[in-house]
């Protein structure tokens, strides 16, 4: 989930946008979504990400909305401070930055959990999250360039192995897991609230709007066909995704895999238990390898950028240097000391989110329209906001009671 996305010099179409926004939601965030959604499971997971892609779909139209009424360049920064004050300015900063910070620690601690699966314990956890942080540090401070080289090519083989995988898997669902036939007297509901943080994050687009906005020189009807179609593209792999590890795997497996910190070697693990082809078993691996290198590109060339800029850091060897050393040492150390936090880190990725992408796209929209009469309005007036919010404090509320154990979570 990134904050920035620099867009190509030639005008994209709609078609173009969409897939800006559903490369920027879909990453390695879902490997946490079968997770943290094994309490409600497959139907209860598929109610609460058509709830969550709505409200998310809501909140980036609504920084639509408001970036029409800037002109070209404007960032999200500009609008905040101009709306809502210097105070709000700093805290949405300040969440950006945690965000881009969590996510580097959970992405470095992802990595040495599947190294380490994959190795089979030749090389510890630890030290395989330290050399994966190290090569991604060394491709973002070699130039923006190296990374969006490298990034086209995890891409395009995630793409290949996801494709080769999931069609495997697809065939081997078993309807009796997917709805849990063999514990018909199963609570579900109490787990619901649990998991919304975690959903949220795995929807995270909301950087990219004004600059979409930008590109299609203040024209509101490819924007909004590009956040539409993106969203839907990221809620229909998502779906896909829960179906097949939902079908594969048993809830009460999951237990095992959350007992672990959900970190996606587990999640792994317990899907080659249950595949017959050594094949898919490759497959997956090579998938969850680049979707999270790719991820860790992304979003670490993100925080890299924002640090620079805070700090005003040159554009130099030495600078890249001092700015790739902000980046990586925190989540890196984060990450010696605490390395089984994926799961944990993707939920208060979550929380600090709700803050840039759910509740403040809302008091932006309140804010403009008390400046501006006319203008593209996202359709359902007040009640649209106070949908929004409500959803923005529910996710907050829900983590803050869930780190204090006031929430059922399954385990």
């Amino acid at each position: 989930m990134s904050s920035e996305f620099a867009l190509p010099a030639t005008r994209p179409s709609a078609f173009g946008g969409a897939m800006i926004i559903a490369g920027t939601a879909v990453g390695a965030g879902m490997f946490s979504i079968p997770v943290v959604t094994s309490g409600v499971w497959f139907s209860g997971s598929v109610l609460l990400l058509a709830y969550t892609w709505l409200c998310m779909l809501l909140s980036g139209l609504l920084i639509l909305e408001v970036a029409l009424n800037y002109p070209a360049g404007a960032s999200f920064h500009t609008m905040v401070r101009d709306l809502l004050g210097r105070r709000w300015s700093l805290i949405n900063g300040l969440s950006i930055a945690f965000v881009l910070y969590i996510l580097n620690y959970a992405y470095i601690s992802a990595g040495g959990s599947i190294i380490a699966h994959t190795l089979g314990g030749a090389l510890g956890q630890k030290s395989a999250g330290l050399l994966f942080a190290l090569a991604v540090a060394l491709v973002v401070w070699l130039s923006t360039r190296a990374v969006d080289r490298l990034s086209t090519v995890l891409i395009g083989g995630m793409v290949i192995s996801f494709a080769l995988s999931i069609g495997n898997l697809f065939t081997q669902v078993q309807p009796a897991l997917l709805f849990n036939s063999a514990q018909p007297g199963s609570d579900y509901a109490p787990y619901a609230l649990a998991a919304l943080p975690y959903l949220l994050a795995s929807f995270g687009y909301h950087g990219n709007v004004p600059g979409l906005v930008t590109y299609y020189h203040h024209q509101p009807k490819p924007v909004v066909r590009s956040l539409v179609g993106g969203t839907l593209i990221a809620l229909a792999i998502y779906l896909l995704w829960q179906y097949v590890i939902q079908g594969n795997i048993s809830r009460d497996a999951f237990r095992t895999v959350i007992a672990e910190g959900g970190n996606i070697g587990s999640l792994l693990k317990q899907m080659g238990s249950v595949s017959a082809s050594p094949l898919m078993t490759t497959l997956l691996n090579a998938f969850s390898y680049m979707a999270l290198a790719s991820s860790f590109l992304g979003v670490a060339l993100g925080l890299f950028d924002y640090l620079a800029d805070v700090f005003r850091l040159s554009n130099d060897r030495g600078g890249r240097a001092r700015s790739a050393l902000l980046t990586f040492a925190p989540p890196a150390l984060a990450a010696l000391l605490f390395p089984d936090g994926f799961l944990y880190a993707i939920g208060f990725a979550g929380l600090a989110a709700t803050v840039w992408a759910v509740i403040v796209p809302a008091l932006l929209a309140r804010a403009s329209r008390r400046r501006h009469r006319g203008g593209f309005r996202v359709p359902g007036g007040p009640a649209v906001l106070g949908f929004v919010l409500a959803f923005g404090v529910i996710n907050a509320a829900a983590h803050l009671l869930s780190l204090a154990d006031l929430l059922p979570v399954y385990r």
